[in-house]
């Protein structure tokens, strides 16, 4: 039976869609992360052109060696743009902005009105909001370690994080490494593992924040179940996503985060972890990977920083996104604990 045209074109839509649909599933990981980088600038460079005329406002600096009034362009400059007008100190040492004295806000989002600006670092007398940033941005990098760490046959797919709980003594990353189900980490390969990490931060790479809508989201993840999955959820209160960008590792994080990664000073990654999930799960296991870092300029020398190694070893008791209620999880030497 012939089809009408009309109908005849949806066919043939919907036929290409599945097959540009399945190459993009077909993707390897670093593919992948190229394609995610690209939409992330194309669509970082759309919402630039969308602010139009520029308008100016007044942001009051508070802080350090004086305070003064700065006149930058709305939806364009950042606090770390504040920071080039006050000094090189600042650009380097500032992990977070506080706004009006109570809002924390990344280094490198553009501020949307006027306000009062001081600058967070890792040495002020309240620093709980400026660790949880840290903690959380060492997870975020932790996820790009892994992504990269592997040979172009091992498919990586990351699934989540949890929120920052410094206490647990590491941060963590959750994978799937579906080609690898019995994978037991030696020493030499945690070792590889932290001097990949270790590159990261070396580049010294600025962290990016963009929000996104739901469907360019989506688009972006269209080759990890895991993240499409999680979208809708994450988009349920505005419709937004926020993703942040590592050199050209994008993932999503609710944030803030720490202005760049040569912030993160001594890092190791200490362990992974086999998660098994429940029987109702679609995904039967993850690889918890954890690790522990200090910021740049902390002082620790090597034996007390090898307690805190010890520490990051253990399992991390945040819960499971695949077995929430903690059953399940192989506690064996022989495919759980990969200790260096």
């Amino acid at each position: 039976m012939k089809l009408p045209i009309s109908q005849l074109s949806q066919f043939i839509i919907r036929q290409s869609n599945k097959k540009a649909f399945l190459s993009i599933r077909c993707l390897s990981t670093q593919e992948a992360t190229e394609r995610r980088h690209r939409l992330f600038t194309l669509e970082k460079k759309r919402q630039l052109e969308l602010v139009g005329r520029i308008e100016k406002i007044e942001v009051k600096y508070k802080g350090l060696p004086k305070e003064c009034t700065l006149v930058m362009n709305k939806d364009i400059s950042t606090p770390y743009d504040c920071a080039k007008h006050l000094g090189e100190w600042h650009m380097e040492s500032s992990a977070l902005a506080l706004l009006d004295s109570s809002v924390h806000w990344d280094m490198h989002r553009p501020l949307s009105e006027s306000c009062t600006l001081e600058f967070q670092t890792f040495n002020i007398a309240e620093p709980q909001q400026v660790n949880k940033a840290f903690w959380r941005t060492c997870s975020l990098v932790l996820g790009a370690c892994a992504s990269v760490a592997f040979k172009d046959n091992v498919t990586v797919k990351l699934h989540s994080f949890p929120g920052p709980d410094i206490r647990s003594g590491s941060f963590i990353y959750d994978v799937d490494l579906p080609t690898l189900p019995d994978w037991q980490p030696t020493q030499q390969e945690l070792h590889t593992l932290s001097a990949e990490y270790v590159k990261l931060t070396r580049r010294n790479d600025l962290i990016e924040r963009l929000e996104v809508g739901e469907a360019l989201a989506l688009e972006m993840f269209s080759d990890n179940e895991h993240k499409t999955k999680q979208i809708p959820d994450i988009a349920k209160a505005n419709g937004k996503v926020t993703l942040y960008r590592v050199g050209n590792h994008v993932d999503i994080s609710k944030g803030p985060l720490i202005s760049s990664t040569g912030q993160i000073g001594k890092v190791t990654v200490s362990s992974v972890h086999k998660l098994l999930g429940s029987s109702e799960s679609d995904v039967k296991q993850l690889y918890r990977f954890q690790g522990v870092a200090l910021p740049t300029g902390a002082i620790l020398n090597h034996f007390a920083f090898s307690i805190l190694t010890d520490r990051a070893k253990k399992l991390n008791s945040a819960r499971s996104p695949i077995n929430p209620f903690g059953e399940g999880r192989d506690f064996t030497p022989q495919s759980m604990k990969a200790q260096a």
